[in-house]
């Protein structure tokens, strides 16, 4: 980082620390008020279903304890946030990581306040960060109905309804990759059958697609397979965006929304992803609220870290500024960040009944 960069965030003081927990990496930057990644702060770990508790322990201090290592001169940590893969206690801070089975109950919320004394540690599940972040700075901005969608090892979601976030009384509301969709039956690690993460998934797709012969191991190949035509790859891009149109459009007939981010390595398989989802949520002829909603490409990779910062409730007031103390009325810092690209990754693809695509 360059000395006139330390300097201004330096001299903002408005910094706060984002740690983003999943099933393959943990993730760690320092995030300024605007949104925006600090240069040379962000650190990743590897995570993943064969490390031991205190290994994904581990993981986590060191990337933290390599961001803060980062921490411009002078300047004041105001928060930090935790965005996880569910499910989790919000009230407690606890973690249950379906695809990490080493933690159970795991209090990550305490393992970074111990890093932390005397600043404010919030923690979230992922798919609610990055619904806030898309609403802040991404595809959603403009939108009070909004539901958000990570594509990813897992699939997660998170849901914003007339302004205000819906987390639930344990903070799993949202969790979409648990809704089971119709003439689907793949086991899931949920214990349930035809949930939409079995289905479409990274990794599960490309379990998928193993079992149908195809012979890569990666979401990444299966999309250069996809790309070069590879039936099988075909089929598995459009079972899973068929899925996730179903799933999509059962939750806009339960909560009427305006606006779908979709968002999450996987989410980037092949852009036919995305015409297999809105094929299927136009099947709903009679229904017309459950076709309109648009669905844009949200912000994915490292976004999923989005803040919250604190007034006396958790609404959108929230999101305003990634360091509370900005307004005088804030009395907590709250923030959550899973990833941080720059704002030009982000595709807007908006579709809707009467309204023609576009990609920004």
């Amino acid at each position: 980082m360059s000395i006139g960069t330390f300097r201004r965030y330096a001299v903002l003081m408005t910094i706060a620390l984002a740690v983003d927990f999943g099933g393959t990496k943990v993730e760690t930057a320092l995030v300024d008020h605007t949104g925006s990644l600090i240069p040379g702060t962000r650190f990743r770990q590897t995570t993943g279903p064969q490390k031991t508790e205190t290994e994904l322990a581990q993981s986590v201090t060191t990337s933290i304890e390599q961001t803060l290592a980062t921490l411009p001169a002078g300047a004041e940590l105001l928060g930090a946030g935790i965005g996880t893969a569910g499910p989790i206690n919000e009230a407690d801070g606890l973690v249950s990581p379906l695809n990490v089975q080493a933690w159970r109950a795991y209090p990550l919320r305490d393992l970074v306040a111990a890093q932390l004394p005397g600043v404010p540690v919030t923690l979230r599940m992922d798919g609610l960060c990055i619904t806030l972040a898309d609403h802040w700075v991404g595809a959603a901005r403009g939108y009070n109905n909004v539901m958000g969608m990570v594509v990813s090892t897992g699939i997660g979601g998170g849901l914003i309804l007339h302004g205000n976030t819906v987390s639930g009384p344990t903070g799993n509301a949202g969790h979409i990759g648990h809704v089971e969709v119709a003439g689907f039956d793949d086991p899931c690690a949920c214990g349930g059958s035809g949930c939409v993460e079995a289905i479409a998934s990274g990794p599960n797709s490309v379990k998928w697609a193993r079992n149908q012969g195809w012979d890569g191991n990666t979401g990444e190949e299966l999309s250069a397979s996809h790309r070069s035509g590879d039936p099988v790859a075909v089929r598995a891009v459009e079972r899973a965006g068929r899925a996730i149109g179903h799933a999509i459009a059962s939750a806009t007939a339960l909560v009427d929304l305006e606006l779908v981010a979709i968002g999450g390595g996987f989410s980037h398989v092949a852009p036919e992803l995305f015409d297999h989802i809105r094929a299927t949520i136009a099947e709903r002829t009679e229904f017309t609220f459950a076709r309109s909603p648009r669905r844009r490409r949200g912000l994915s990779g490292h976004w999923r870290a989005a803040s919250l910062a604190n007034s006396s409730s958790m609404n959108f007031g929230l999101l305003k500024a990634i360091a509370g103390p900005i307004q005088a009325a804030v009395t907590t810092m709250i923030m959550t960040i899973e990833t941080v690209h720059p704002p030009e990754m982000s595709c807007r693809i908006p579709t809707s009944s009467g309204t023609a695509a576009a990609t920004a």
